[in-house]
């Protein structure tokens, strides 16, 4: 668990961000329909994207602050980020990708995420779902504070999401890696979240336990 501080506001032509959100989480999920800033959130904590004012804090550790004049570059923020399309590196090996950037042990990853029998194979020749797993072990390799994972099984049907929502329960229960959780799916926020927020249009509408999310998945 970890104590997250977002004071985030982004504006961009017309759309504006502004979140404000104080707690401790193992995991905290994001959800809303498309287009109510969920991704731009996670690229501001990130370090991807600059917010115009406010205050970013993991832990004790401020990545943002307009008021300190503080903005560490991503390199140096020591969080995971793997995005909607995973951006693996196509001309590497599985295994090649797995080792990108590592500062920790891969065999340990491997074995959770199931990886072995994938370890020779070229990205091209890998189902979606696949994708994922590899880009989650990629990212956890860094070792980082914190792993944000922009819907991780959004790009998989049904029966592939029931098969690899497993691998990222075990991250949280084994891991004890603090997961921010993008979803469109209820089911997945019941599933993953210790505290949710609810973004419509760039505002936090609700907060709280999953139960605070809709209880149908958003649009």
């Amino acid at each position: 668990m970890i104590r997250l501080t977002l004071d985030v506001v982004r504006r961009q032509q017309d759309f504006e961000l502004r979140v404000q959100d104080e707690a401790s989480v193992e995991v905290l999920g994001l959800f809303g329909p498309s287009g109510a800033g969920k991704t731009s959130l996670l690229e501001c904590i990130a370090g991807l994207r600059t917010p115009d004012a406010g205050l970013i804090a993991v832990g004790e550790r401020i990545l943002y602050s307009s008021a300190q004049g503080i903005n560490l570059p991503a390199r140096d923020r020591h969080i995971g980020y793997v995005p909607q399309d995973a951006l693996l590196f196509p001309h590497l090996s599985v295994m090649g990708n797995i080792q990108f950037g590592a500062r920790g042990q891969v065999d340990g990853l491997i074995d959770l995420l199931d990886l072995a029998p994938l370890l020779e194979r070229r990205v091209r020749n890998l189902s979606g779902g696949e994708k994922q797993r590899v880009a989650i072990a990629r990212a956890l390799m860094t070792q980082p504070s914190i792993l944000l994972l922009d819907e991780p099984l959004a790009g998989v049907d049904r029966a592939r999401r029931e098969r690899i929502l497993p691998y990222v329960l075990r991250i949280r229960r084994e891991l004890h890696v603090p997961l921010i959780y993008v979803t469109h799916d209820a089911a997945e926020l019941s599933a993953m979240a210790d505290r949710v927020l609810h973004l419509v249009e760039g505002r936090v509408t609700a907060s709280g336990p999953p139960a605070a999310a809709p209880p149908a998945a958003a649009p």
